[in-house]
């Protein structure tokens, strides 16, 4: 599903640009369906890996992007600290203030 999302005419793509077009500067990337790749560390980061350079392209910072692993049918790291993906240290976010931390999407 993140490749069809994220293709060239993919619904992903075009909620990031007009996110960007229409000036949302702050952005959160929840990557949801963990628990469809049993918790793997290397799908996440593949997919951090490839949004970064997309969002990138559009004209957001991927270091000031908070990545966040989930499963909402689940609620892994929705609202708790998930024990499935013990591999996930959290998140950080570059700002003119410093640096920002979290372990959850909310």
């Amino acid at each position: 599903e993140f490749e069809a999302g994220i293709s060239k005419d993919g619904q992903t793509r075009e909620h990031a640009l007009l996110a960007f077009t229409l000036g949302v500067r702050q952005l959160i990337v929840a990557v949801n369906k963990m628990d469809t790749t049993k918790w793997s560390e290397d799908r996440f980061n593949e997919i951090i890996k490839e949004t970064s350079t997309f969002i990138k392209k559009v004209g957001y910072n991927p270091k000031q992007v908070a990545f966040v692993p989930i499963s909402g049918w689940h609620g892994d790291n929705m609202l708790e600290e998930s024990a499935n993906m013990p591999w996930y240290k959290g998140w950080t976010k570059e700002t003119k203030a410093g640096v920002l931390k979290g372990k959850t999407l909310l």
